[in-house]
């Protein structure tokens, strides 16, 4: 299928590795102008480089903390034509409720939920005036089944939510779509590193940790497994398309079943 992505200009943040790599693959093996982003320039190029290679498209990088409002007003000056906004920088880290600061709640705002609001501020005036544009939060199934051990993560994963129904029903009647994603677990580097951990403290495998994880703690999981980045990218790829252009205002679930509900 052609999603009729060609020349489209898209920016992809927190893109160096695990869903944000995935995405800005998907959106250049379709032909996008690519713009990925990191905190650290010498990652930022080699993975411009080697997307380059691999897909053969216009792939450029920027540099630079977008938590920072300094960082994204730069960025928007630099790359003014962003059609496609995904904003897919985050974090996580567990940690019990009692043990979360003011600090880490701040920080976990700012990343998850500013970072994107900043964006979107940033580059809706030029779609409204192209009169077509995507706007896409990567938000998580966390924001539906709040878990015990982050809940300042699965806090932020819904105000993402909120912020992308809003702001779709604030663009309603143009050719601008604002969606959110929720992937279920899925094998990002940071969550693979971090189960990777686990399971060699508990002395098991990988898998071993894996099917436990399903059995115990995400029983509700219909695919049994951690999801992997492609899966979800696929399903961005998709609504960042032109054939996407009647999805909008919705919390769309690559989530391997994991939330419990037919709706």
């Amino acid at each position: 299928m052609d999603l009729q992505l060609a020349g489209r200009m898209a920016l992809v943040t927190g893109s160096t590795a695990g869903i944000g790599l995935a995405i800005a693959k998907a959106l250049a093996q379709e032909g996008a102008r690519v713009l990925v982003n990191g905190r650290q320039q010498d990652a930022v190029n080699t993975v411009a480089e080697r997307l380059r290679a691999e897909t053969g498209a216009d792939v450029q990088g920027f540099a630079g903390d977008l938590t920072s409002a300094a960082a994204a007003e730069d960025l928007q000056r630099r790359f003014p034509d962003v059609e496609i906004l995904v904003n897919n920088l985050g974090i996580f880290e567990p940690k019990p409720f009692e043990g979360i600061p003011d600090a880490d709640w701040i920080r976990f705002f700012e990343a998850n939920v500013l970072s994107g609001v900043r964006l979107s501020r940033l580059y809706l005036p030029a779609m409204r005036q192209a009169n077509w544009g995507r706007i896409i939060f990567i938000s998580s199934e966390s924001a539906l089944q709040i878990p015990t051990e982050m809940i300042h993560y699965g806090v932020t994963k819904t105000a993402q939510i909120a912020v992308a129904r809003g702001l779709a029903e604030a663009v309603a009647g143009t050719g601008i779509t604002v969606n959110s994603v929720l992937p279920g677990p899925t094998r990002s580097r940071g969550v693979g590193e971090f189960v990777e951990t686990l399971a060699a403290s508990e002395g098991k495998t990988f898998a071993q940790f894996e099917a436990e994880f399903f059995e115990k703690v995400r029983p509700t999981s219909l695919i049994k497994r951690f999801a992997s980045p492609e899966e979800v990218a696929s399903l961005v790829a998709y609504i960042s398309s032109p054939l996407a252009s009647a999805t909008t205002g919705a919390a769309l679930r690559v989530d391997g079943g994991v939330v419990k509900s037919a709706f």
